[in-house]
Order: C-alpha cells, then sequence, then structure tokens
C-alpha cells in the first residue's frame, strides 16, 4: 500500500509527466525538463520538490561534476495501491482521485496517439478480452503481464545504433458486467 502522500505527489499531471521523462530518460537537468515541458524553471524545480519529499525522486550530481546545475533520477519505478487500502475516508477519496487521474493520464496518451497515427510511419496496437477470472486469477494476470514487460523492456539492446522511440503500454484488466 502506497502512502497517501505517495499518492498525491504522483496525481499531478506536471509530475507524472516529470516521473515518465525520468523513466524514459534517466538523470536529467532541470532546465531541460522544464524546455521540455515549455514550463518555468521554478515552477519544474517546485514539482520535483514536492516528488522528492514524497520518496519518488532524488538530486543527483552532474555528470560532467557541474555543481551549478540541478540534476535529477527516479528513486522507485513503480506505484501501486487501491481505494480500498484506506481505512480514513479523506484518503481513500484522494487515493481513488489518484486513480481516475491515472486513467484519464493514459487514455490522454492514447488519444494524443490516435490524433497523430494517421501521419506516423510507426503503427501501435489494441488488444482486449473477456473471461471468466477469480479475484486470485486476474491478480496472477497482473502479474504475469508486469513479469512480461519487464522482461521485453530488460531484452531491448540500447546499444545496438537502432533509432528507437518512446513506447506507452497499458492495459486494465477489472471485474466487469457482460
Amino acid at each position: 500500500m502506497e502512502d497517501i502522500s505517495v499518492i498525491t505527489a504522483i496525481s499531478h499531471p506536471l509530475r507524472r509527466r516529470i516521473i515518465d521523462r525520468l523513466f524514459m530518460y534517466g538523470p536529467t537537468q532541470v532546465g531541460v525538463l522544464a524546455r521540455a515541458f515549455e514550463a518555468q524553471v521554478g515552477s519544474v524545480s517546485h514539482h520535483l520538490r514536492m516528488l522528492q519529499k514524497a520518496g519518488v525522486v532524488e538530486q543527483v550530481d552532474a555528470p560532467d561534476g557541474d555543481r551549478r546545475a540541478s540534476w535529477w533520477q527516479l528513486s522507485r519505478r513503480s506505484f501501486t495501491w487501491s481505494a480500498d487500502d484506506y481505512d480514513s475516508p479523506a484518503d481513500a477519496l484522494m487515493a481513488r482521485e489518484a486513480q481516475r487521474a491515472n486513467v484519464r493520464h493514459q487514455l490522454d496518451r492514447l488519444q494524443r496517439w490516435y490524433r497523430i497515427s494517421p501521419q506516423s510511419e510507426a503503427e501501435g496496437f489494441s488488444t482486449d478480452s473477456l473471461a471468466w477470472a477469480t479475484q486470485a486469477e486476474l491478480s496472477e494476470l497482473q502479474r504475469r503481464l508486469n513479469a512480461l514487460v519487464d522482461e521485453w523492456r530488460g531484452g531491448i539492446d540500447r546499444s545496438d545504433g537502432q533509432q528507437r522511440m518512446p513506447v506507452f503500454f497499458f492495459a486494465h484488466g477489472f471485474p466487469t458486467e457482460v
């Protein structure tokens, strides 16, 4: 179960984009983040400090040793929570809103892809399925999907000289009515 302060920190739209960028590119200078998001350095620094307070990012030394530049990296790479994990009604409400914000983030990415896909040479994919399952079987599906994605990501050799593009993958599995 995530501490509610972590969930609150990561559910902000700009902070989520910062997390995603640090995940994809590794340690990054605050000015580079500000330019990438067309934001003020002070604003990005504020959000980085909020993420640092929640234990999500940490400040690191500049690769070139320049102490004038502020560099940041992720302290952790995944977050899992359910609104059902919280006894406090206020915390449960915040966790549910964070879940909604996460889904909006995912759907916004998908909509952006569909807007640019007709002009893109790259192809994406869509998949969905229906099945009967117990809660334990659904949890096992989640574990296996996470393991598969981790294995796939770990097998990519970024030193082979091939041109790569950032790829976003998401899937949802949940009880539903038929």
